[in-house]
C-alpha cells in the first residue's frame, strides 16, 4: 500500500513566501506602469453660444429734482404768515407767507406825503413863474418907450429865468421821490411771498414768528421743486470718466428692493470736479473729502409717476456698449495674443475637437467686460471652448492603467 507523504511545515513556510514575493512583484510592476503613463486629464469646457454681452461703468449718483427754486425773503421783518408745510402743492402765483409790513407801510406812507409836498410845491412855482411871464413882458413893452429903468428890466428877466429854474429843480426832485416811492412800494409787495413756479414744498427753512434779517444776504424760507423730472447727479471716477459720453444710454436702480429700472441718456459730463471746501451754485454733490478724484455725470429721468423722490441714492450703469444676440464665449478662458503685431481685440483659446484632442485657435473679439466676450471671429456656435483642466480624481490606493 502507497502513502502519501505529509507536508512538512517547512515546506508551506516556503510555498507562502514564493506566493508574496510573486504578488509583491505585481504589485510593483502595475506602480511603475502608473508612474509611466499618468493620471488621466479632465478638461472643463463649455459650448460655445449665442448671448447678450454688455460693457458698462457704474457709479453711485443722487437724485435732485431737475427744476427747482430757492424762495427767499427780500425784505427783513417777522414773518406774521406761513401758508405752505413740506409736501404741499402750489401753483405758481399762490400766495406762500407774510411778513409784518409796518415798516415798508410806513416808509411807502412817508414817500407818498413827500410826493404830495413837491407836487404842491411845483403848482406855487409855476404860478410864481407865469406872474414873472407877465412883468417881464410888460417890462419889455415899457422899455421900448423908455418907460421904464433898464434895470427893472433886467429884473423881470432874472425873475422870470428863476421862477423857470425852481420849476425844473421841484420836477427832478418829483421823479426822485417817485423812484424811491416806487422802490418802497416794491419792498412793501415782497412782504407778501407768492409762488414763482408750479410745484411740491419740498423744504421749510422757516417759522411763523422767526425774524428775517435780509440786509446782507436774502434768507431762504422754503424750496419749491416739480417732481416730474429728477436729474441724477452721479460721481464717476477718474479712471471711468473717460468711456462716459453724452448721449450715452444709461440705467440705474434705488435701494428699495424692487430692482425696477429706470433708464435715461447722459445728459453733461461736468469738466472738473467739485471744488474742495466749496459749493457750486444748484450742485446737488457735496465736495468729496477722498483722495480719488470723482467727476460729475448729470442725466434726467421722467418721474411722472412720483417713485422718485430728493436724495435717493442710485445705483447707475453707464452703457459704454452693447451686443444682443452674438456668439458669446467666458473671458477669463480666453489668453491675449502674444503675436508679433497683435492687436487689442485679439486673443488665443484652446478649443476640443470632435475627436477629443485640444487645439489652439486665434481669436477675434468685440463688445467684452469683466466677464464675457463677444466672438467676431475663430470659433463657431456649438463648438467646446476649453476653461479649465485638472488631473483625473484616483482614490487612495487605486492607480490608473
Amino acid at each position: 500500500m502507497h502513502v502519501t507523504p505529509k507536508a512538512t511545515p517547512f515546506y508551506s513556510s516556503r510555498r507562502a513566501a514564493i506566493l508574496g514575493g510573486v504578488a509583491l512583484l505585481a504589485l510593483l510592476g502595475a506602480g511603475a506602469l502608473w508612474a509611466t503613463r499618468g493620471p488621466a486629464t479632465i478638461f472643463e469646457t463649455t459650448a460655445v453660444k449665442r448671448g447678450s454681452i454688455e460693457a458698462s461703468v457704474t457709479a453711485i449718483g443722487t437724485l435732485q429734482p431737475q427744476t427747482y427754486v430757492d424762495v427767499g425773503a427780500q425784505v427783513s421783518g417777522q414773518i406774521t404768515r406761513l401758508h405752505v408745510q413740506p409736501g404741499t402743492v402750489v401753483e405758481k402765483g399762490q400766495l406762500l407767507a407774510e411778513i409784518d409790513p409796518s415798516v415798508q407801510q410806513a416808509t411807502v406812507d412817508a414817500g407818498r406825503a413827500a410826493l404830495a409836498g413837491l407836487r404842491a410845491q411845483l403848482a406855487d412855482q409855476q404860478a410864481q413863474h407865469r406872474l414873472a411871464g407877465r412883468q417881464h413882458v410888460r417890462q419889455t413893452q415899457m422899455a421900448k418907450f423908455d418907460s421904464t429903468p433898464l434895470a427893472e428890466l433886467e429884473l423881470a428877466e432874472a425873475t422870470l429865468a428863476s421862477a423857470a429854474a425852481r420849476i425844473d429843480h421841484l420836477k427832478a426832485q418829483i421823479d426822485q421821490t417817485q423812484a424811491s416811492l416806487k422802490a418802497d412800494e416794491a419792498r412793501l409787495g415782497y412782504t407778501r411771498i407768492y409762488a414763482p413756479m408750479a410745484g411740491s414744498v419740498v423744504g421749510l427753512d422757516a417759522k411763523e414768528g422767526q425774524t428775517l434779517n435780509a440786509t446782507y444776504q436774502t434768507p431762504n424760507i422754503l424750496r419749491i421743486a416739480d417732481l416730474s423730472a429728477m436729474t441724477v447727479w452721479t460721481e464717476v471716477s477718474e479712471a471711468d470718466v473717460r468711456r462716459v459720453r453724452a448721449g450715452m444710454p444709461v440705467y440705474f436702480t434705488t435701494l428699495g428692493g424692487d430692482q425696477r429700472r429706470w433708464s435715461g441718456k447722459v445728459r453733461q459730463v461736468l469738466p472738473a470736479p467739485p471744488v474742495q471746501g466749496g459749493t457750486s451754485a444748484g450742485t446737488a454733490l457735496a465736495p468729496s473729502t477722498s483722495k480719488v478724484i470723482l467727476y460729475t455725470v448729470l442725466f434726467d429721468v421722467d418721474n411722472a409717476d412720483g417713485e422718485l423722490m430728493p436724495q435717493m441714492t442710485a445705483q447707475v450703469v453707464f452703457v459704454t456698449a452693447a451686443a444682443s444676440n452674438v456668439l458669446a464665449v467666458p473671458l477669463p478662458a480666453l489668453t491675449p495674443s502674444t503675436a508679433e503685431g497683435a492687436r487689442a481685440g485679439e486673443f488665443t483659446a484652446r478649443v476640443m475637437g470632435i475627436d477629443g484632442k485640444v487645439g489652439q485657435r486665434d481669436v477675434t473679439v468685440g463688445v467684452r467686460n469683466r466677464l464675457s466676450a463677444e466672438v467676431l471671429k475663430g470659433l463657431k456656435e456649438g463648438e467646446l471652448l476649453v476653461t479649465g483642466e485638472q488631473p483625473a480624481g484616483n482614490g487612495p490606493g487605486r492607480f490608473q492603467l
